[in-house]
């Protein structure tokens, strides 16, 4: 849930609104709101994809499994 905190932490820093978000990492916004509001985890591809985003957008890798993508 780590790469969530620092997805929103990136989110806020750069203005991106979560609809802008959802249509990044290709899921509902419905999706990321629950992720935001902590009703929900993403699912391990989900996780993949936002480590894989957050990785491209930084220049930081955020763990091994965004490494490999």
């Amino acid at each position: 849930m780590e790469s969530i905190k620092k997805l929103e932490l990136y989110r806020l820093e750069n203005k991106i609104t979560q609809q802008d978000l959802a249509k990044e990492l290709g899921v509902a916004f419905s999706t990321v709101s629950r992720w935001f509001n902590r009703k929900t985890t993403p699912s391990k591809i989900q996780q993949y994809h936002v480590e894989k985003y957050l990785s491209k957008k930084t220049g930081k890798l955020y763990n091994k499994a965004a490494k490999r993508g």
